[in-house]
């Protein structure tokens, strides 16, 4: 897609080091040379190779006043191990969205523009700096499932329900230079991002060579690190700021070497190895930091294996997983059918650098080191409830049967072990159990786009028919690819036919079941799970499986490899041990295992021909332009360069910018006289904030559409709903699998579960919807903060988690640990997060929800200072509590000062 690309400054503080390079064909280019500028800092040349791509950034952008050359010095002399108070303004090549928070993202700079036009500047003052390409993959469902016409019918659902949000995008792609679409139908954004938007390098008009690097609205961003892009998932917010021209400003990082060494085993999947990484990651607590591999088992190591990894850095909870650019890049690139040409640029471009091969760890100053053997990774899925809660194959039946009675606070369901065996009958006969696995899904962008597991579960299905094996009847089963690519190379090898009698037809091409888009299960089923309080399973290709993500009657999720996939839908319920119990019963009442049919790494290689054809990546990415589909090119809506704002129950015009002045308020630092809202404990996701999926019309979002004649069955998601506040603002909280735990437990010990606190404005606490009791606060002009425990909004970058906590008025959350992208939300939206200092927590307070709350802050804030807790008990008692504010770097003040990330960018460009 063609786009205008950022130009260097005319004059520059290290001129010095422009070097040139040649292709292998002869071709000359220039470039900002690190190693020139090891001549000044030799420590350049150990730095992890990630952050020298960073510092290449910082050096070419070099303009002395947002990126200064003390800038490059503090990057060119980092550290390992140095304190990490310096901040890094990043200036990255490109912006990436998704539609669920592209939309939104859409909806603020259309909102920008009526500020200009109505301050009588010019409209076109806002507009994308860096190329911006939204790529729609999250709106699909899965209505129609297990037959050859699922795909077409779900589409048409699709754009029927979506219509008014995709004539809002088309009037992105009009009004915008910048703006691009990659329509419906095409595949999932990280896919994509790596099979068609990523170059390897940019140039500018003037012939400047520099590498690709990108920030997206979505999470799952670093999967762009399986092929040596630096990039990562930012929220909403700060994908704005930077496509307006602000840098994405972080703390140095540590960065963390991960050595491979030896091997990956016979039968042992990409997703196998994931699962480990994960697990192991998370204990070492790589939260805020850069992990880069390295060693002798990286090289080994596909591109697609290399880029399911990288795409996992949010469930293992470092900013990226970083793989460095090498001989397999370039294979992968000629695979996906980019151009001789750019291929030449991009491998001398990288060896020009000294960038090029994956480096041993010798050679490497890292922060810290962890090593794996590849050749211990065994057999695993995750769950019931976490990406990071690994579990080996054969030990599936003995955890979910050990969680099935134990405590919530454990992970586990709380249900009589004696509950476990007894069957249910369902309205029609159908019979069901506890562990009944009811969705499996080949789901996600972790999964789709690796052709290793996609080609597995192809063979693995075509042996399963062939011994005569089925599903069973209860498991919706779907195959969601990554790209249309994977159903071409599905066909090509001949597994399509066999993942199809088995119910994996193609149900769409998007991120499905892992979004929590698998669409309902049957009504007998539903009222099956619900009447009797049925502990059932979905199990999936996907990375996420939180609480109520995949479906809201679901209690146990599982991530686990296609191929396995399969095989649980075949075997139809996790307490069945399939390392040592049959999958199914074949022809002649066989017994089938497992092994039986599970497919051989020959077979598997010997299929590949069939996924990296160059040409049939062409052909099939030139369409997004010159053949995107009828059902796309049939959307017709506003043109212009001002949004006009059409009557719509998706888009409406946001409320950030309703008082907008050229000058900031002044401000009010801390809070007074607050109210809790929420008490919560450890890891509330984005998705207990801001849920993606389904609601009921007896919700605050149900109730508000139904008063606008919408019926319960064109609700849609609250995903799809975010470009209007009014419904997600609604929808803040109301996950219906999230405690509130300022509720007092239930006579038998139980908890109240859903978007629901007690209102303490009236003579009596109410118990009422977050939503409802928010607005009250708001209306008697009371502020509102939060209490949480560790690991607070983790999971998706979701940027409605933090505008819908500012609309409902709540000024602070304070927590025991945040996750890197909602903390900076939270700021972006001038919410404050507030951090517990060890051993400290709201328990330990002993609070109960009925306090009121002051936060002091000093007259001039800092990064990191410390606050003041001020908790006055109903009795009038009064204790203090020193917090740390997590306002991390001076930029995030600034923002913070002018009331959040939006307002701070929006009064630079109309003062330019």
């Amino acid at each position: 897609m063609s786009r205008k690309t950022a130009t260097r400054p005319a004059a520059h503080a290290f001129a010095k080091t422009i070097k040139t390079f040649k292709t292998a064909s002869g071709k000359e280019g220039r470039f900002f040379s690190l190693p020139a500028l090891a001549k000044t800092w030799p420590g350049v040349s150990r730095l992890p190779v990630s952050l020298r791509i960073v510092l290449e950034s910082v050096l070419r952008n070099c303009d002395g006043r947002k990126l200064t050359p003390e800038h490059v010095a503090q990057l060119a002399q980092w550290a390992p191990n140095a304190p990490r108070s310096d901040e890094i303004p990043f200036v990255v090549a490109r912006v990436v969205l998704q539609d669920f928070t592209g939309v939104p993202l859409l909806a603020d700079l259309a909102a920008m523009r009526n500020v200009a036009q109505r301050l009588g500047r010019n409209p076109k003052l806002i507009e994308p700096l860096v190329p911006v390409d939204l790529v729609v993959d999250h709106s699909v469902m899965v209505d129609y499932y297990g037959t050859k016409k699922a795909l077409d019918l779900n589409m048409k659902l699709e754009f029927k329900r979506n219509l008014e949000r995709y004539q809002f995008m088309k009037w992105g792609m009009g009004a915008f230079d910048t703006f691009g679409v990659v329509p419906p139908g095409f595949g999932i954004v990280h896919q994509v991002n790596l099979e068609y938007l990523a170059r390897g390098v940019h140039k500018t008009a003037d012939g400047l060579y520099y590498p690709d690097s990108l920030v997206g609205t979505d999470s799952h961003t670093t999967m762009i690190n399986g092929i040596g892009v630096v990039g990562w998932g930012v929220g909403g917010i700060e994908a704005e700021a930077g496509m307006l021209g602000q840098p994405v400003y972080f703390l140095t990082p540590d960065v963390v070497g991960f050595e491979l060494t030896g091997q990956l085993r016979e039968g042992v999947t990409a997703t196998d190895l994931v699962l480990t990484v994960t697990e192991i990651l998370r204990k070492e607590k790589v939260v805020g930091k850069f992990v880069e591999f390295c060693g002798e088992g990286t090289r080994t190591l596909s591109l697609p294996d290399r880029a399911t990894i990288a795409n996992m850095a949010p469930e293992y909870g470092a900013t990226m997983g970083f793989f460095p650019v090498d001989e397999k890049t370039i294979d992968y690139f000629s695979g996906t059918g980019r151009t001789k040409r750019e291929i030449e640029a991009f491998e001398a471009y990288f060896r020009a650098q000294k960038l090029f091969g994956v480096p041993r760890a010798a050679d490497i100053d890292y922060s810290q080191l962890v090593r794996l053997d590849l050749s211990t990774v065994a057999p695993s899925l995750a769950g019931p409830k976490r990406p990071q809660d690994r579990i080996e194959i054969g030990q599936v039946k003995s955890r979910f049967t050990e969680l099935f009675s134990a405590p919530v606070a454990d992970n586990g369901f709380d249900q009589p072990a004696a509950k476990l065996a007894p069957a249910v009958t369902a309205a029609g006969g159908l019979e069901l159990h506890n562990g009944d696995v009811l969705i499996a899904a080949i789901t996600s962008c972790t999964n789709t786009s690796n052709p290793g597991v996609l080609l597995a579960a192809g063979l693995l299905a075509k042996k399963a028919v062939e011994a005569g094996l089925k599903v069973k009847k209860h498991v919706k089963t779907s195959l969601a690819p990554g790209s249309r690519i994977v159903t071409e190379y599905l066909e090509k090898a001949g597994l399509l036919p066999y993942l199809e009698k088995l119910g994996f037809a193609v149900a769409a091409y998007g991120c499905t079941t892992c979004i929590g888009n698998a669409g309902d299960l049957a009504p007998e089923i539903n009222e099956a799970i619900t009447g009797h309080d049925l502990v059932c399973a979905a199990v999936l290709s996907g990375n996420r499986n939180f609480e109520a993500r995949i479906h809201p009657n679901l209690k146990a999720n599982f991530l686990a490899s296609p191929p396995l996939v399969v095989a649980y839908a075949i075997a139809g319920n996790v307490t069945k041990d399939l390392m040592t119990e049959p999958v199914g019963i074949g022809k002649g009442g066989r017994e089938v295992f497992l092994g039986d049919i599970w497919p051989t790494s020959d077979e598997i290689a010997a299929l590949m021909k069939y996924a990296m054809n160059g040409k049939a990546f062409r052909q099939n990415y030139e369409k997004v332009e010159t053949d995107p589909g009828k059902l796309w090119e049939k959307i017709r809506g506003v043109t212009g360069e001002v949004y006009t704002w059409p009557a719509s129950s998706y888009i409406a015009e946001p409320p950030f910018f309703r008082d907008f002045a050229l000058e900031p308020a002044a401000l009010v630092p801390g809070v007074q006289g607050a109210r809790v809202i929420g008490l919560f404990g450890d890891s509330i996701t984005t998705d207990h904030i801001s849920p993606a999926g389904s609601f009921r019309e007896t919700t605050p979002a149900g109730r508000y559409l139904r008063e606008l004649g919408v019926l319960p069955a064109d609700f849609n998601s609250y995903g799809a709903r975010r470009g209007n506040h009014e419904v997600m603002m609604r929808g803040t909280f109301a996950n219906v699998r999230i405690k509130n735990l300022l509720i007092p437990p239930r006579e038998d010990g139980t908890r109240v579960e859903g978007g629901y606190t007690l209102y303490q404005g009236g003579a009596e606490p109410e118990l009422l919807p977050i939503y409802d009791a928010a607005m009250k606060y708001v209306a008697a002009g009371v502020p509102t903060v939060i209490f949480a425990g560790e690991e607070y909004g983790t999971g998706s970058s979701r940027d409605w988690a933090a505008k819908g906590t500012m609309l409902l008025g709540i000024k602070a959350v304070v927590a025991r640990s945040f996750e890197r992208i909602h903390r900076s939300n939270l700021i972006g939206m001038g919410v404050l997060p507030l951090q517990f200092k060890a051993g400290d927590s709201w328990q330990s307070l002993g609070l109960r929800g009925d306090e009121t709350v002051d936060v002091r802050l000093a007259d001039e804030l800092k990064p990191l200072a410390d606050a003041t807790l001020v908790i006055t008990a109903a009795d009038g008692t009064r204790r203090e509590l020193a917090l740390t504010l997590r306002i991390d770097t001076p930029i995030e003040v600034e923002y913070y000062h002018h009331g959040g990330i939006l307002p701070f960018v929006l009064r630079q460009l109309l003062a330019a």
